[in-house]
């Protein structure tokens, strides 16, 4: 049901998502997609992206979601790359406090399967200043749209 709760009324936010997926494609592949800033910026349907880089921010415009601030704070080819993002429409990444996406691939099978495993990694729930309401509405709906995202990146990687 895509109303339901992903977390009981009577529990804390927590401050960390994290989601996996397997994904039947080489590392490599997968860090080409996941490696781009705001990739993940959709609705589980992979769409073009307006970037513009600054130094090390880099702006993305979606053509639905609108404008994002996104600042690559790791990048580790083909393994590994962390975004520090300001998501939801709370300004500039410099205004507020933000969150971190880490993206890490890990080998699941052997070179002749290239299968790897790709887990998202969300953290900054809890020090982000919105009342209880809200950083619990943005913890479900993220927590949901990790497996949209997964999913994309498994179709764009999987060549489908």
């Amino acid at each position: 049901m895509a109303d339901a709760s992903v977390l009981p009324a009577d529990r804390p936010v927590p401050d960390e998502i994290v989601r996996s997926a397997l994904i039947h494609a080489t590392a490599e592949r997968v860090f080409a997609i996941i490696s781009e800033p705001g990739w993940f910026i959709n609705d589980g349907e992979y769409r073009e992206h307006t970037i513009t880089r600054q130094g090390a921010v880099t702006q993305v415009v979606d053509p639905v979601h609108g404008s994002f601030q996104i600042a690559v704070e790791v990048r580790e080819a083909p393994y590994r790359v962390r975004f520090r993002w300001l998501g939801g429409g709370l300004g500039e990444i410099s205004d507020a406090p933000n969150n971190t996406v880490e993206f890490i691939i890990d080998p699941a099978g052997t070179a002749k399967r290239n299968l790897v495993r790709l887990t998202v990694r969300e953290r900054g729930f809890a020090k982000l200043g919105l009342d209880d309401a809200v950083r619990r509405r943005n913890y479900e709906e993220n927590y949901r749209g990790w497996e949209q995202q997964l999913g994309v990146a498994r179709t764009l990687a999987e060549g489908r």
